[in-house]
């Protein structure tokens, strides 16, 4: 084995029989959207890069804070210190350990408007997504956008001391896909959850905390599964949806396929992209003079005030009421002031930014 060849770095990889010679280079041929590049994206992009994956496309809106540190591997004090955007100290990191892959970062929040974009690369589709993100909104975009476009959908999640997994294999519209044609097709996220939990229904890492090793258990579990598919072992792929709890010691592996043949989902029986189109979306307005966005979140369900401003009391201050709910947090040493109604509707008071406005909303509220 000599160091001249490009595949050296991968012989104890290319030893196994699911992928060889011949499934490492499907690999180094490939391109895989991680999208969030946060505690589950760190460790996707890492273990990805290593596996010589030929073109990360590594897409986040935030910048590295000291309490990331405890999580995301790829991040250190220096970059906290320099306040480098994710993406970018992802691809720097990347750099240094595979020189062989092609990173490109992308410092945007992903929504509606730049999701199928984004899932072309040189006019071409990616061949995969990877889930590292830490709200269900933007999965529902992800979700459609696979089923429309015909792309596998590796979803994860974690927060506290729970994860899941799910690798989506869609059904298309003329159901030729490779997966479909040997008839492992998996439903798509929407068969299983019809709609988003309402924002705050959900804790997350900022509200409920998150220990470390279980983000690493769901994400090197998406790993695994984005390597099978993109080496092509589809009858490897997991079909179920996989729970695991790292404190109370419990595994779940739940039966979904039928969900597609019993459901009537709206986005991959019928063809309707909500969330693509923007239909259950949020957008944002910058509120002139009052150094505020307003972020409308388009909700079918009232929201449990009470639920939330339990889990916001020990960030600050919070005044709650049956209209809404008014919380002073601190964020990486910034002051910011929370208002959600109870129609899903927010304001952030502390900023001007869109994306940052998003981001607090997300971390202290949810999706």
């Amino acid at each position: 084995m000599s160091n001249n060849d490009p595949l050296a770095r991968y012989h104890r990889q290319t030893l196994l029989p699911g992928i060889g010679i011949e499934g490492q280079q499907k690999l180094l041929n490939s391109t895989a959207l991680v999208v969030g590049c946060g505690a589950l994206g760190t460790v996707i992009a890492n273990m990805l890069g290593r596996a010589g994956v030929g073109h990360l496309v590594i897409v986040d809106r935030d910048f590295i804070e000291l309490t990331n540190l405890q999580r995301q591997i790829l991040f250190d004090e220096d970059d906290v210190e320099q306040a480098i955007p994710k993406a970018e100290a992802a691809k720097r990191k990347l750099a240094r350990i595979n020189s062989q892959v092609k990173v490109t970062a992308v410092v945007d929040d992903v929504n509606h408007t730049n999701i199928e974009r984004l899932c072309h690369v040189d006019g071409k589709k990616v061949d995969i997504i990877v889930d590292g993100l830490d709200n269900f909104e933007t999965r529902f975009v992800l979700n459609d956008a696979a089923v429309k476009l015909g792309i596998p959908y590796v979803y994860g999640g974690a927060v506290g001391t729970v994860g899941m997994s799910y690798a989506i294999l869609p059904h298309t519209e003329k159901g030729d896909s490779i997966w479909e044609q040997q008839g492992v097709a998996t439903p798509c996220i929407r068969c299983i959850f019809e709609q988003a939990p309402p924002p705050g229904m959900n804790p997350t890492c900022d509200t409920a905390g998150v220990l470390g090793p279980v983000v690493s258990i769901i994400a090197n579990y998406e790993s695994i599964e984005a390597i099978k598919i993109l080496t092509g072992n589809w009858q490897a792929i997991n079909p179920t949806m996989i729970s695991i709890d790292v404190w109370e010691n419990t595994t779940r592996q739940f039966k979904v396929r039928r969900a597609y043949d019993v459901g009537e989902c709206t986005c991959c029986k019928k063809r309707d992209y909500e969330f693509l189109n923007g239909k259950f979306g949020s957008s944002t307005t910058t509120l002139c003079g009052r150094n505020a966005v307003q972020l409308s979140q388009k909700s079918t369900s009232k929201l449990d005030f009470e639920e939330i401003a339990g889990r916001l009391r020990p960030h600050g201050s919070v005044v709650v009421n049956k209209f809404m709910i008014r919380a002073e947090i601190t964020d990486n040493g910034q002051p910011y002031e929370i208002t959600l109604f109870n129609d899903g509707r927010a304001i952030v008071k502390g900023t001007k930014e869109s994306n940052t406005a998003r981001s607090i909303y997300a971390k202290y509220v949810g999706a």
